[in-house]
């Protein structure tokens, strides 16, 4: 048993949901999906989901939060800056004493990503990968001088991330996707709010990326999901759930 394995178990053996809550950041789960589900369409170029109304709301909860976390896919497909876009929160984070833009975040099996992109060079901020320990020292060689590259299991464990992220001062997280990203999260129930917009379109194509995949999810047909908000912003739909007893804390 390596020592992180000693420590995630140690960390889980400390208590329940209670200590969850102690251990780990307020997490919400961001997402933008077609009427049928899907994160994009199967083309080269980026679907856009959103509106100018929604992606104002987005970058707010950009700048309420420590940190924001993508998968490493989306890293490779979108080239994400991840950054607060309103000159006047970026100021008022400064003002607080925090980095203009959150904390950015990625984990990763094989630590393919290229150093260039914007991810990397785009702001002043922080950025943590998150490695499986076969690729590290191949990552680290890589993304080490942009970056610092974190050993987080293997496979990557992400309940021993969102605690680490907690012991480096994030209390409040943002995760982006992509879809196998939110599945991780959801299916470990690491997640304690869901903020999901519709757009009023589908994509009708399985090739496509959809929102989650196939899993074990704590809410099903005999747990649902609380409803916590519905908010029309232009033509897509803003639902809001809370999924764990922390949500208060993240309510507008």
């Amino acid at each position: 048993m390596t020592a992180l394995t000693s420590l995630h178990h140690a960390r889980r053996a400390a208590g329940g949901p209670a200590a969850a809550a102690a251990t780990t950041p307020y997490t919400l789960l961001s997402c933008s999906m077609s009427l049928d589900g899907y994160l994009d369409d199967a083309s080269e170029r980026r679907l856009l989901l959103s509106n100018g109304a929604d992606f104002d709301r987005i970058d707010a909860v950009r700048a309420e939060c420590d940190a924001i976390l993508v998968g490493a896919h989306t890293v490779r497909r979108d080239n994400p800056r991840l950054l607060v876009r309103s000159a006047r929160r970026r100021q008022q984070r400064l003002a607080r004493g925090l980095a203009a833009s959150p904390m950015k975040v990625t984990v990763t099996a094989g630590g393919d990503l290229d150093p260039s992109g914007r991810f990397f060079t785009c702001g002043k901020v922080e950025k943590l990968v998150y490695c499986a320990t076969p690729a590290l020292p191949r990552t680290r060689a890589r993304l080490g001088r942009v970056a610092t590259v974190v050993d987080a299991g293997d496979p990557v464990d992400l309940a021993w991330v969102t605690a680490d992220l907690r012991a480096r001062g994030v209390e409040r997280l943002m995760v982006e996707g992509g879809g196998t990203v939110h599945t991780q999260f959801l299916t470990a129930g690491l997640a304690d709010e869901l903020q999901l917009v519709i757009a009023p379109l589908f994509v009708g194509d399985s090739r496509a990326p959809r929102f989650v995949h196939d899993g074990g999810f704590p809410w099903n047909p005999d747990r649902r999901a609380t409803l916590a908000e519905v908010q029309q912003l232009g033509d897509v739909v803003l639902l809001r759930y809370a999924l764990s007893e922390r949500y208060p804390a993240g309510a507008a």
